[in-house]
């Protein structure tokens, strides 16, 4: 049986639908790979599992009705609030559950301490563009097995590219650089949006602006996957032109040191919460 049909099913439980529960849930369904019909999903809020009702999901009552009619469950609860949330319910699982976690920081050795009778455990590290089929999602396994690989990475497929990381520095860079990539990402096109409005754009215009400035710059590099992407920018960059001013102010103001001592912030609040 082909991991696709395998796929088609089994049941998936959901125990939080935040946003990037919701992300995930919503590629699984919208690319046909999982009925919602073999989806169950809790939530200690109720007001989230209202924004399920669009995908006929089988919306339960309390965690351990997830964990009873699911085989795979993915536990989108925030760091901080994950052991609270599943040691009450840890005896509900058995052996044969697939538990997929995540929680950012949290590895997949401190969940095995917490459900010691699960033999599969699976971190998982998606993005919100999952949604829309272009995300970038980052999987490591708590321990080596060829099938489970396959199993996942068939799962994770219809959300974009997916990424098999070992756990720990790469993990953690995975974690950053795609995850909290994309509110990084979206903060500079905020400025962008916001220069550009300066000088009397009107704001709907200045937003599609940087839109499409952003998404022509990937759509050009994916569309040359065999060039550096400093030889993309030198292709806009003439000697004393506009862009070579830009970017010499750039890299006089070391944005590049800024973005660095960032992204390693980023990296210690991710140990933080998985020492938490």
């Amino acid at each position: 049986m082909t991991e696709q049909v395998l796929l088609k099913k089994t049941k998936i439980g959901f125990i939080g639908v935040g946003n990037m529960a919701r992300a995930v849930l919503t590629g699984l369904v919208e690319s046909g790979l999982i009925p919602g019909e073999n989806i169950f999903a809790s939530n200690r809020s109720p007001g989230k599992l209202k924004k399920l009702e669009g995908y006929k999901v089988n919306i339960c009552q309390s965690n351990e009705e997830v964990i009873e009619n699911s085989s795979l469950v993915v536990l989108a609860m925030k760091p901080q609030d994950l052991y609270d949330a599943v040691e009450p319910i840890a005896s509900s699982f058995n052996e044969d559950h697939i538990v997929m976690s995540l929680a950012a920081g949290i590895r997949t050795g401190a969940l095995k301490k917490v459900l010691p009778q699960v033999r599969n455990i699976v971190r998982v590290m998606p993005n919100t563009p999952s949604k829309v089929g272009q995300g970038v999602t980052g999987y490591c396994l708590f321990r080596p097995d060829a099938g489970l690989s396959d199993l996942i990475e068939s799962m994770l497929q219809p959300l974009g590219m997916v990424v098999h990381a070992e756990e720990g520095e790469e993990f953690e860079a995975l974690t950053v650089a795609a995850s909290s990539g994309i509110g990084f990402i979206f903060e500079l096109m905020m400025y962008w949006q916001d220069w550009i409005e300066g000088h009397g754009v009107d704001p709907a215009v200045a937003r599609e602006m940087v839109v499409r400035t952003f998404e022509g710059a990937s759509k050009l590099a994916a569309s040359a996957p065999e060039s550096h992407l400093e030889e993309l920018q030198n292709q806009v960059v003439s000697k004393k032109g506009v862009t070579y001013a830009g970017l010499t102010s750039i890299r006089e103001l070391e944005i590049e040191r800024a973005l660095r001592i960032s992204f390693e912030k980023a990296v210690m609040r991710d140990r933080e919460l998985g020492k938490s």
